[in-house]
């Protein structure tokens, strides 16, 4: 995707199963309020993405991290006249879980406790796991990408909150969502639903919002572009797909997609397609973190044991709430 300065790559590694890959700069680019299933992992390079977290808005500047955990709401938008330029790994829960077990203390379903982290080091990683994705270097992705995850979960990780006691409030948003699912290409009206579940209109939405992080509507969009991917990654057309997951056209999926994924449809498949062309790089990161020796990667102690103030001098800090 390129325009006004803007570009984007969203790519998947065949030799990193369970991890999609992103590398962009955003300037006017707006993220609507979405989900992921996968976890982010987004290393700012240059700039400050502001994102709308957990009831508040977050700050990441170059040399921190982006952290959100799987199926939280969330937005992103530039936080500066430039924008941002970072690159970004979207590893699975079962990936993470996995590297968890092997590497950490943590007991039970392990994710994030920031969304923001200041950590140079890890934001390197995340840079070189993308160009060793480039450049086929599986052994060097696979590795680092394990390395960039148990140092981000003993840094920030922890157990994630276990699930309340459903109230009748929850069971109700379940059943809706249930119903949106079953029928994503021709929804109900909110009244209906409403009606349908024993409910008021107004109640529904207070539920479906306490649940989920975000109306009915906004949720729907959400869940259309996520099954809009699975299509588009099993070689659906974009204008089919969109009509078979309840947009107008493809126009409408073009429109929302990239509002959520960052990057048009099309663009999403053609990389799908040829994960592994080199030929397609559009961004690299920054020869601050490019020209890392690899073997830094194999010595996280020696950084971690560094005073706060070395070697980051060239680093502006980030903006993340303490």
């Amino acid at each position: 995707m390129a325009g006004s300065g803007e570009l984007a790559r969203h790519w998947q590694y065949t030799e990193l199963p369970g991890v999609d890959l992103l590398r962009a700069r955003y300037i006017r680019k707006t993220f609507v309020r979405h989900t992921h299933e996968n976890f982010v992992i987004a290393a700012i390079a240059d700039g400050v993405e502001v994102f709308h977290h957990g009831g508040g808005d977050v700050s990441a500047g170059a040399g921190a991290l982006a952290l959100v955990n799987p199926d939280t709401p969330h937005t992103g938008r530039a936080g500066v006249p430039e924008g941002w330029r970072y690159g970004a790994v979207y590893p699975s829960p079962e990936v993470v879980a996995a590297i968890a077990a092997e590497t950490t203390s943590i007991r039970g379903t392990p994710g994030f406790i920031r969304p923001v982290l200041d950590d140079p080091y890890a934001v390197g990683l995340v840079h070189q796991i993308l160009r060793a994705a480039d450049e086929g270097n599986a052994l060097a992705a696979d590795t680092m990408l394990r390395v960039a995850v148990t140092r981000l979960l003993r840094l920030n990780g922890g157990p994630l909150p276990q699930r309340a006691v459903p109230t009748a409030g929850c069971r109700v948003a379940a059943r809706a969502r249930a119903v949106l699912e079953e029928r994503m290409a021709e929804p109900p009206t909110l009244e209906r639903l409403a009606g349908d579940l024993g409910t008021s209109p107004f109640a529904l939405l207070r539920a479906f919002r306490g649940a989920y992080g975000m109306p009915p509507h906004a949720w729907l969009t959400d869940a259309r572009v996520r099954e809009a991917r699975r299509l588009l990654d099993v070689g659906t057309a974009p204008a089919e797909a969109a009509v078979a997951v309840g947009f107008t056209d493809q126009p409408h999926l073009n429109r929302h997609f990239a509002r959520i994924v960052g990057v048009p449809p099309g663009a999403y498949q053609r990389e799908r397609k040829n994960v592994q062309d080199g030929g397609h790089r559009l961004l690299v990161p920054s020869d601050t973190w490019q020209n890392r020796s690899l073997h830094k990667t194999y010595a996280p102690e020696r950084e971690e044991n560094r005073t706060p103030t070395q070697g980051r001098s060239r680093t502006p800090p980030s903006y993340g709430t303490p």
